[in-house]
């Protein structure tokens, strides 16, 4: 049997990897090989993220964390640095007082949206908006996601009678001051099938079941 045979061939090489203290994904398998596996569910071919707890004063010339960014390099992972007591802090101020408190501290924002951000990045997700009167969402996809899969997302139905989808850049929904304005401003547009979910895009489907 030829697929029992590569998927034996296959094994070994990942086995012999493994034997040589290598991370699964490390070992120079083709993006195929390793979609091979998925029904293993080898913890490392997953991809990783190393959370570092620091002091206040441990973000630079910290030789721990440095050590840590090196065995991360290694490793084709990811390290986001955090200080666990001021994320504590930060989470009872009030929206005003966090971003006093967080430019005090030379912090841009808090070290959550760092790390959320950066499992996204890793993982290879964006997000859109759907904005009604009432509400908006915030929807998860795959980076090179098409609006109907966008669509599907929320619901098959919305996938499987996709026509067209309303978009607009989230930097023109906030610009002008929602829809309408944006509508009003030229910056909405018609998009169809083929239509690659960008990053913030704020959208409206057209569909029919």
């Amino acid at each position: 049997d030829k697929t029992a045979g590569a998927r034996l061939e296959l094994l070994q090489k990942v086995l012999a990897g493994l034997e040589d203290g290598k991370l699964v994904r490390l070992i120079g398998l083709t993006d195929d090989e390793l979609a091979e596996l998925n029904d293993l569910h080898l913890l490392t071919v997953k991809p990783m993220m190393y959370i570092a707890n620091v002091n206040e004063d441990g973000f630079e010339n910290n030789a721990l964390l440095d050590s840590v960014r090196e065995l991360a390099e290694q490793q084709g992972a990811v390290v986001v640095a955090i200080c666990a007591s001021l994320e504590e802090e930060i989470a009872q101020l009030d929206e005003e007082d966090k971003a006093d408190f967080l430019e005090e501290m030379g912090q841009d924002e808090p070290g959550l949206n760092r790390v959320i951000r950066a499992g996204y990045e890793l993982l290879g997700l964006q997000t859109y908006f759907t904005a009604g009167v009432k509400e908006v969402r915030a929807w998860t996809v795959k980076k090179g996601a098409t609006a109907p899969q966008a669509a599907g997302v929320i619901h098959t139905d919305f996938e499987k009678g996709f026509i067209r989808a309303e978009v607009t850049a989230y930097e023109d929904f906030v610009e002008y001051k929602g829809d309408a304005g944006a509508k009003a401003a030229g910056k909405q547009r018609l998009e169809g099938k083929d239509y690659i979910v960008q990053d913030g895009d704020v959208m409206h489907f057209r569909f029919n079941v």
